[in-house]
């Protein structure tokens, strides 16, 4: 089983024309994704890889269906492209775009939940369900089907687990890049409450980095409500203070964001810190031996 996304799922591309999406798109189908057609404006009745494409998400929704959509348009168009889907109520939303303004996804955030809508990013790789479907970025010929769930803040650090896994033969249920925004969609929390949910997951792998308190947080929530093994690891123990690590939302502000009270909480919680992705692949092969 999974989370989110399997084989069954109707999954649309706003900005299927363009350079990445027509490029992402290509790679989802041949990942065997359920690419059911694409959005961009203008563009209605041409075809990308086979798959029509539709002058708006309604329209698209209206003559396939569509389970989820993933967004690969310039920033500055990214509020408008999310809008799009949260109107016509699509499920599932990702996207990709990195360069949101932290002001467009406020309100974006606030309709999402009222709505009961997902939104996974913005700047984030998007998700996997090894041998099922993958919807974003992530390279999937490093994925195998199993039972650990990952969640992570950072990208290129979840292929770097997955990848470590991977090579000791652990498999994922579904791997989810959540982004390093300040505002994102979901959070560690909200993956992990379907993780909890879903029998086919054994055990979860999370990747914190620097900045904020959405670890602290979630060292909490684990404590509290999740019953399932949990292993964790925070990128940016190393970095000066005051230092931004890449992601907007990785800015240590005091004693506020850092690795050390990250590791801290999640010790507290009873969560392995691993010092390494390796070591935290290692930790998570001793749960299955």
């Amino acid at each position: 089983m999974s989370i989110l996304i399997d084989q069954d799922t109707k999954v649309i591309v706003q900005g299927i024309t363009g350079r990445d999406g027509s490029f992402h798109a290509s790679q989802m189908i041949e990942y065997g994704t359920n690419i059911v057609g694409g959005v961009t404006p203008g563009k209605g009745g041409q075809e990308v890889h086979g798959k029509p494409v539709f002058h708006s998400v309604q329209d698209a929704k209206d003559a396939v269906g569509v389970d989820a959509t993933v967004i690969y348009v310039p920033a500055k168009f990214a509020k408008g492209a999310v809008q799009e889907a949260i109107d016509a109520d699509i499920p599932l939303i990702i996207c990709i775009t990195e360069g949101v303004p932290v002001n467009d996804m406020v309100g974006l955030y606030h309709q999402v939940k009222a709505k009961g809508l997902t939104l996974i990013g913005p700047n984030c790789p998007g998700l996997i369900s090894p041998g099922k479907s993958k919807i974003g970025i992530m390279p999937g010929m490093i994925c195998i089907p199993g039972s650990v769930g990952v969640i992570s803040r950072s990208g290129t650090l979840t292929y770097e687990i997955v990848h470590a896994l991977t090579g000791l033969n652990i498999g994922q249920s579904t791997c989810v890049g959540i982004g390093g925004d300040p505002i994102v969609g979901s959070n560690f929390r909200d993956v992990l409450a379907l993780f909890e949910k879903d029998p086919d997951t054994e055990a979860v792998v999370l990747v914190g980095e620097i900045g904020g308190d959405e670890e602290e947080k979630t060292a909490e929530y684990i404590k509290e409500h999740i019953s399932k093994p949990c292993f964790a690891y925070i990128v940016g123990a190393s970095a000066p203070e005051g230092r931004r690590m890449g992601h907007a939302g990785a800015i240590v502000s005091g004693n506020a964001g850092t690795a050390a009270s990250k590791q801290k909480a999640f010790s507290e919680a009873g969560v392995p810190v691993a010092k390494t992705l390796d070591e935290m692949a290692e930790l998570v092969a001793k749960q299955f031996q």
